[in-house]
């Protein structure tokens, strides 16, 4: 980031990080042959036409595992002693770096222990065990279950894996930028998700060595958002209270090792919100038929926000596409609101025969589609001869919306949104 205030008092312990170059990105690259997938570069008719240039999407969701990480996590375990493989690995995740992890493992011949939290969704626990990892559920925030890996391996003298921390990771990480110069040689803008930094490190390092021209621009969840005042400080900051969806980029503090490449590197960092990323996702969905994460769908959600700050042709990174289907529910429906395409509203009927046949039939005129009612008869509030109805439609966006709510109002109804 440029025009940040120098920081001598991190100088020492700067000058301690290891150093990593083009060069272990390449290094890296030759290595992941084989291993990892050269993910497609898709475009993005509707995005291209927000932006006013080209946009493509680069499908890290269909990378083997579903995200990045494998990338990062071989490269890291590969780059062990035969001492250190023989102890096997640990690593602490609630989804995309414990199965990067566990595959990287199998693929090397090394026993690999995964820490997860209670909570894990249960799909994501299973793919990590068949991928071959053995999977130990402790505590219930990733801190307990990174605690809990990091005394399994002083206890054992496993190697600790660190999901972004670690210039193998970064280097691993840094091949996407390899291969999107490669698939877009013209590219001006490169927007990544950032939760730790170890992919918007790496092929902040990469790109930006090779073709200082272009831009890259970070993405954050405004509620998960650790960058932006580490970056006024000029160190790594921790906060505390996260709150968002998008698991893959909750992390409270950026790792030392990226945060310096991001801090000298990537040219902005954004936030975006909870309904953003919902839209995001669900544009993905629809449009390019992607099934993507939430911190997949940060970059999306960054250019919906705010499309005519982009200089195109833009690559936009879908990190992941390992998202629960309970979740995925939750977020459609959302997203679904956000975009304005769903609509719930409170109402009171008079109860008898018929009420509630009229309303249905004023919904059915302006083709508003009922996906659930819910009928509420015995709240104190209510009148004798009152009944509640709470009303879940899906619409066709804002405008019909309002002429719903309008619809309903001519005809006499009060309710409440």
């Amino acid at each position: 980031m440029a025009d940040h205030t120098p920081h001598t008092s991190q100088e020492t312990a700067a000058a301690a990080l290891p150093t990593i170059t083009v060069d272990d990105v390449r290094a890296a690259h030759k290595m992941l042959s084989g291993v990892s997938r050269a993910t497609p570069l898709e475009g993005s008719r509707y995005l291209s036409g927000l932006v006013g240039g080209p946009v493509h999407l680069k499908c890290e969701n269909l990378q083997r595992t579903g995200s990045f990480k494998i990338r990062g996590a071989y490269v890291r375990i590969a780059g062990l002693s035969p001492e250190e493989r023989e102890k096997g690995v640990v690593a602490a995740s609630a989804g995309n770096h414990a199965q990067g992890v566990a595959l990287a493992a199998s693929l090397l011949d090394v026993h690999s222990t995964v820490f997860m939290p209670v909570g894990a969704p249960l799909p994501k626990v299973s793919a990590t065990r068949d991928y071959g990892a053995e999977v130990r559920l402790h505590g219930h925030v990733v801190d307990e279950t990174l605690a809990a890996a990091e005394e399994y391996a002083r206890n054992t003298g496993a190697v600790f894996i660190h999901p972004f921390d670690h210039h193998d990771i970064i280097a691993g990480q840094g091949t996407v930028g390899l291969e999107i110069l490669e698939q877009c040689p013209e590219v001006r803008t490169i927007v990544v998700g950032i939760g730790g930094g170890g992919l918007a490190a790496g092929i902040a390092l990469a790109v930006k060595t090779l073709r200082p021209d272009v831009q890259v621009i970070g993405v954050q969840a405004a509620g998960a958002a650790c960058y932006p005042p580490s970056l006024a400080a000029g160190r790594p900051v921790a906060v505390d209270g996260l709150s968002t969806m998008a698991d893959g980029i909750k992390v409270g503090r950026p790792g030392d090792v990226p945060f310096g490449i991001i801090e000298d590197l990537v040219d902005d960092v954004r936030t975006v919100s909870e309904d953003e990323l919902s839209s995001a996702l669900l544009l993905c969905l629809e449009r390019a038929k992607m099934v993507v994460e939430p911190a997949g769908a940060s970059p999306v959600a960054a250019l919906l926000s705010d499309p005519k700050s982009f200089h195109g042709p833009v690559v936009a990174v879908l990190s992941g596409g390992n998202v629960d289907p309970l979740l995925l529910q939750r977020i459609l429906r959302h997203g679904m609101a956000a975009a304005g395409r769903y609509l719930s509203l409170r109402l009171r009927l008079t109860d008898r025969p018929g009420a509630l046949a009229n309303l249905l039939g004023i919904l059915s005129v302006v083709d508003a589609n009922v996906l659930d009612i819910g009928h509420v008869r015995t709240d104190p509030r209510l009148g004798l001869t009152e009944v509640e109805v709470e009303l879940h439609l899906e619409t066709k966006g804002p405008e019909h919306c309002v002429e719903v709510s309008a619809a309903l109002r001519d005809a006499g109804y009060l309710f409440t949104e």
